[in-house]
């Protein structure tokens, strides 16, 4: 890390980089604008929203008085969800193919027991669209066997007619979809799964473009350069974060270099047998002392690994090895009763309260991290992972690029 890290911070670029999301970066705008106020009503201080001061990506300016200190940042997306729209459009014939390749890559594999060896949440969760699809199928089919029993009272050939009401039904329920994300899911999990781990060369190509962009921050004015990779976007942030410092382009003089991963699932990728690169960069950057590396999930998010070390349970820590620190956001804590009871059974909201207001705040708090006066590492100094850390090194694919 620089050596010359303010200890308060006047000035921070940060770089959020979202997970498998279709949907344009304005909702993040409005997600942090609306969660952001209720914040600095229930923590006591100050937080404003205005148009974005950089050129570059799709973001905004956010400018707070906490603790006595007035800070600025800027906001910026790192949008991939062009690149996710492009992976989901697939006809209903085509995803069902996409449902045999996926499901084959995670057990053919074996990695999808040993995923389950570690939450078995995200697992339901990656399982929920192969059997919701399924059931879809078998619902059509019941009901394509019954309109041809019917049909078969007036002759007996026009029984077949009633295979006419599969296609209605799986169409209904894709239209659907946007209330079962069956669809959406099975998307997400086929992207990674399709090349066993490996990155897409669209994403590769995008991803260079990131390290771009978070470099010449680094070459700025700014006292911290904040780098929050949520869910699928926190792997993608570990490799762009290592291709920056292989590459000699964090400056030892300019600001101070975090790394912020949220709600994050890396072992559904990092567990298939081509995601060397990946593996790769887990093992170098938690050995770098150029950043700091804060993993926040919580037990109760379902969609990610929870204190899952992400760098031990792949298999390639080292005793070089210094981060992340691991720590829970403590949903059943963080959240007052009435609130936790509201939110417990919407799972896909809950795996985005990280970057939502907490109504019984701990040391994580989101706008804190980000518009707050101390660093990511400041902030964080000293702190402990949490004693229930998973470390097992279950993956069964170890294999990183020399």
């Amino acid at each position: 890390m620089s050596s010359t890290a303010a200890t308060y911070v006047k000035r921070r670029r940060v770089f959020y980089i979202p997970g498998y999301d279709p949907i344009h970066p304005r909702r993040y705008r409005e997600l942090y604008r609306k969660e952001s106020t209720e914040q600095a009503k229930i923590s006591g201080y100050e937080i404003g929203l205005k148009p974005k001061t950089t050129k570059g990506p799709y973001g905004w300016h956010v400018a707070a008085q906490m603790d006595g200190q007035a800070v600025e940042s800027d906001i910026e997306v790192l949008y991939w969800a062009d690149i996710v729209r492009d992976s989901m459009e697939q006809g209903i014939v085509s995803t069902y193919l996409q449902l045999l390749r996926t499901a084959w890559a995670y057990i053919g594999s074996g990695a999808l027991w040993r995923l389950m060896r570690l939450r078995k949440g995200p697992v339901i969760a990656a399982l929920y669209p192969v059997l919701f699809l399924l059931a879809q199928l078998g619902l059509a089919l019941l009901l394509a066997w019954g309109t041809g029993q019917a049909l078969a009272l007036i002759h007996p050939w026009a029984a077949w007619a009633g295979l006419a009401v599969v296609p209605f039904v799986l169409n209904w329920f894709r239209k659907k979809d946007g209330k079962f994300f069956a669809y959406y899911l099975m998307h997400d999990y086929a992207y990674s799964a399709r090349s066993k781990g490996a990155n897409p060369p669209e994403l590769e190509a995008r991803m260079a473009e990131f390290t771009d962009i978070i470099a010449e921050a680094l070459q700025g004015d700014a006292d911290e350069v904040l780098v929050v990779g949520h869910s699928s976007g926190a792997h993608l942030a570990v490799s762009i974060l290592s291709d920056l410092i292989r590459q000699g382009r964090v400056p030892s003089n300019g600001p101070a270099l975090n790394f912020l991963s949220l709600g994050q699932v890396v072992p559904m990728v990092s567990f298939l047998p081509k995601a060397d690169r990946l593996r790769t960069d887990l093992r170098f950057l938690s050995e770098r002392d150029e950043l700091f590396w804060l993993d926040v999930t919580a037990p109760g998010d379902g969609c990610a690994f929870a204190l899952c070390d992400p760098v031990h349970v792949s298999g390639v820590a080292t005793d070089k090895s210094r981060w992340p620190l691991v720590i829970s956001a403590a949903f059943t804590q963080t959240l007052s009763p009435e609130r936790w009871k509201e939110l417990r059974w919407r799972f896909f909201r809950l795996h985005f309260q990280y970057l939502c207001a907490f109504d019984r705040p701990n040391d994580y708090d989101y706008f804190r991290i980000t518009v707050g006066p101390l660093t990511l590492s400041e902030r964080f100094k000293g702190r402990q992972s949490s004693k229930s850390r998973i470390e097992a090194p279950v993956n069964k694919f170890r294999s990183v690029t020399p």
